[in-house]
């Protein structure tokens, strides 16, 4: 953002400065009361005056499973949790962090827009708002299994779009994503990156997004907002994202910031999102509005980032309709990631749908799902000492890695590409519809060596 434009929370936004910085007394409390656990904040997202102790004792967690939790997970206060702590399944859904990845693709119709629009501003509306359209899904609670390396995730039947997804490193967990339709291309390297704070943890997307639009080559890059889990342990656990999110094209020099509000005293700004279109000039053209887990409108500006007259605000993307009292609050696009119906002929035995501690926990078992979880992290690591053994390397299969190492606001990316081989695997595949081999009863089979045991 230039110095001297426009920023949200002045002008046309009403300004709430003075109060969503400040938590305060009455939105974050300290757990005094409770025998070891002096000093934890315990932080309402709805702003309330009741006793932190009261408010404590809230949440997924019975009291004996909250004090063994926090017993083990004090010792990492203050590092980077992504793998290196193995966690109860009662805190999962079951869905991985590669199908996670896929949730992206439900409103992708906007970039569809963007790529047929002759507008340059109005195809930065449009494709910022498909990014801002996923939080929505992101803002639940529960944890996505970490994929296996060499697990993969396969989507079809969705807008015209091929999607895979590959888990090409293990330490650090680090995946790498390509969807692709008739209006574009999508191109993601992720290495999530955590601090454990003790009652809440801070997740950054260590990650290059790029989207190609295909009828005139434009480039768009995406820097999005941290994610702030807060109450994991004491409380409600609930999900924000403050911060800027920058989409940058880098065909014209044109972007969008979007200032995501952080949650404030008694809920205020909670889910806002405010921000403008700027030209390669760096000057205000269209002002955008709305909510994270609603809608978004936006409107033609001045230079001063003030409606221009005669125009009006017009809504861009609204949030679809969800199953009511959902246990994992999946939307209905979730549950199509999750089920078959997505899936490719000749599905890849590597797929997120196969694996058995997903399954099991979406049946309901959570102690088969626990057993199976721990049975395929044990497995996990006897490929690692074999690898080690034998002098070797995983290699992915779908994705190359690149000798670019990008910057990110949160530490150095390497980044990887699509090799191509998955488009030519998947015209093979589609073209033998003689093979009627139900993919259900495929084995979950992500393994470089095939001689260990299970």
């Amino acid at each position: 953002m230039a110095p001297n434009d426009p920023k949200p929370g002045g002008g046309f936004f009403a300004s709430i400065a003075s109060t969503i910085t400040n938590f305060g007394s009455v939105m974050s409390k300290s757990v005094n009361g409770l025998m070891g656990y002096e000093g934890l904040e315990v932080i309402n997202p709805e702003g309330s005056t009741e006793d932190a102790e009261e408010e404590a004792s809230r949440g997924r967690w019975k009291q004996e499973d909250r004090d063994g939790y926090w017993k083990m997970m004090q010792k990492y206060i203050g590092s980077d949790v992504t793998s290196m702590v193995t966690l109860p399944v009662i805190i999962f859904e079951p869905m991985t962090m590669l199908q996670k990845m896929a949730e992206l693709m439900e409103y992708s119709h906007l970039l569809d827009m963007a790529d047929k629009t002759e507008d340059s501003y109005i195809r930065m509306v449009y494709a910022s708002s498909w990014a801002i359209s996923v939080y929505y899904a992101y803002q639940r609670t529960w944890k996505p299994f970490n994929p296996i390396l060499g697990e993969t995730y396969e989507m079809t039947n969705h807008n015209g779009i091929n999607f895979i997804a590959e888990q090409v490193c293990h330490h650090p967990p680090m995946s790498a994503g390509h969807a692709e339709n008739e209006h574009f291309a999508y191109d993601c390297t992720s290495k999530l990156k955590t601090k454990f704070l003790g009652n809440s943890i801070d997740v950054y997307p260590v990650g290059r997004t790029r989207v190609t639009l295909k009828r005139d080559g434009v480039v768009l890059d995406l820097v999005p907002p941290l994610t702030k889990v807060h109450n994991l342990i004491f409380g409600r656990t609930w999900v924000d994202s403050p911060g800027e999110m920058v989409m940058t094209n880098l065909t014209t020099g044109d972007k969008v910031v979007l200032y995501f509000q952080p949650c404030g005293w008694f809920g205020s700004g909670r889910y806002e999102v405010d921000g403008y279109v700027y030209s390669s000039a760096e000057e205000p053209k269209i002002l955008m509005t709305g909510k994270w887990n609603g809608s978004l409108s936006y409107q033609p500006c001045d230079a001063e980032g003030e409606p221009l007259p005669g125009t009006e605000l017009k809504q861009v993307w609204k949030v679809a309709e969800a199953p009511k009292n959902d246990k994992y609050q999946y939307t209905h696009f979730a549950h199509k990631i999750n089920s078959f119906d997505t899936a490719p002929k000749k599905l890849l035995s590597s797929d997120s749908r196969l694996r058995p501690d997903r399954y099991t926990l979406e049946m309901g078992d959570m102690s088969k799902s626990g057993f199976e979880k721990s049975s395929l992290e044990e497995r996990q690591r006897a490929e690692k000492r074999n690898r080690e053994e034998k002098g070797q390397r995983f290699v992915p299969k779908w994705f190359d890695e690149t000798e670019e190492v990008t910057p990110t606001p949160w530490g150095d990316l390497e980044v990887y590409q699509f090799n191509g081989k998955y488009s030519v695997h998947r015209a093979a595949a589609d073209d033998n519809s003689e093979d009627n081999t139900d993919v259900k009863l495929t084995q979950f089979n992500p393994w470089q060596f095939q001689d260990l045991s299970a």
